[in-house]
């Protein structure tokens, strides 16, 4: 069974750094591409950055664009999501997700399919971001 385990999250002041990192068992991580996405209060949970299975395809969401950076470690099964001049506004549940792509079906293949939600098949149970003075 394929799971997905998120670390790193924290509370930090704006302007403030974090780096996330998701652990993949019981499955090929390279074989995966590879999403984060986060959920606010009383809001739906949107796409943030994702990476392709073999990280020659990136994309993130505007809002982060120059602040976030997704990188893959697969030697360690590992995704990670470096946060810098962390806002208010960037709050939340944090969660990894990811999809085998190795066939080129995976969901990180153009941006519009990279945010689609139900193309990823396996989910972290999410790391909590909170950025407050």
């Amino acid at each position: 069974q394929v799971q997905l385990v998120e670390s790193g999250g924290g509370s930090v002041q704006p302007g403030g750094s974090l780096e996330l990192s998701c652990i993949l068992s019981g499955g090929t991580f390279s074989n995966y591409d590879m999403g984060w996405f986060r959920q606010s209060p009383g809001k739906e949970r949107e796409f943030v950055a994702a990476i392709d299975w073999g990280s020659g395809l990136i994309y993130y969401r505007d809002s982060v664009k120059g602040r976030f950076t997704i990188s893959r470690n697969n030697a360690k099964d590992t995704v990670y999501l470096q946060m810098n001049s962390l806002m208010p506004e960037d709050t939340a549940i944090y969660y990894c997700a990811g999809a085998e792509g190795v066939s080129g079906r995976g969901p990180v293949r153009s941006n519009w399919w990279a945010q689609q939600q139900r193309e990823y098949k396996v989910w972290g149970q999410g790391t909590q971001v909170t950025v407050s003075a």
